[in-house]
């Protein structure tokens, strides 16, 4: 019997719900994700979720922060598609690739079938912090980070919360 099949006959939808589609929000503002694994306290997987999510809004703020940026500098970019080769491929987006793998690498840690060890978490929250540095004397992709910041109201305020969050770790 398929895993969400078995949730649901035990009377718990929502856990039928996440083992069917997991990723998918279920009513709440957060993505959901069956816990398959009991060794870690629900309340450090809820935190990288949060996390996880924060962190993505923000990287969807940065996306269009620096699409604006990079129209007013090379013209107007004529469709998503150009856009999302521009994104994978052009160096003006370069610094925020390793971004768009952390993200990826925080979903198969949460969707891995092995058990995930607290270390594995603090690892994750460690590189979180790395990532998220702003200097104006820094490394390439902390300058543009920084300037992100000073340009946009939004990502100053998500960088904020997500730093927060990474405080709490």
């Amino acid at each position: 019997m398929p895993d969400w099949r078995a949730a649901a006959s035990t009377g718990n939808e929502a856990a039928a719900l996440a083992s069917r589609f997991p990723g998918k929000s279920l009513g709440t503002s957060q993505p959901f994700y069956l816990n398959k694994h009991m060794d870690i306290q629900d309340s450090t997987l809820q935190h990288l979720r949060e996390v996880r999510h924060s962190l993505l809004r923000l990287h969807k703020a940065l996306l269009d922060s620096e699409r604006t940026t990079y129209e007013q500098n090379y013209g107007r970019i004529q469709s998503n598609s150009e856009f999302f080769q521009l994104v994978i491929r052009h160096e003006w987006f370069n610094w925020l690739r390793p971004i768009s793998q952390f993200i990826v690498q925080i979903d198969e840690t949460l969707e891995a079938e092995e058990p995930i060890e607290q270390s594995k978490i603090n690892e994750l929250f460690g590189h979180a912090k790395t990532l998220l540095r702003a200097s104006e004397a820094g490394t390439p992709a902390e300058q543009r980070y920084d300037q992100a910041i000073q340009r946009d109201p939004d990502i100053a305020f998500m960088h904020a919360e997500l730093s927060n969050l990474l405080a709490k770790a």
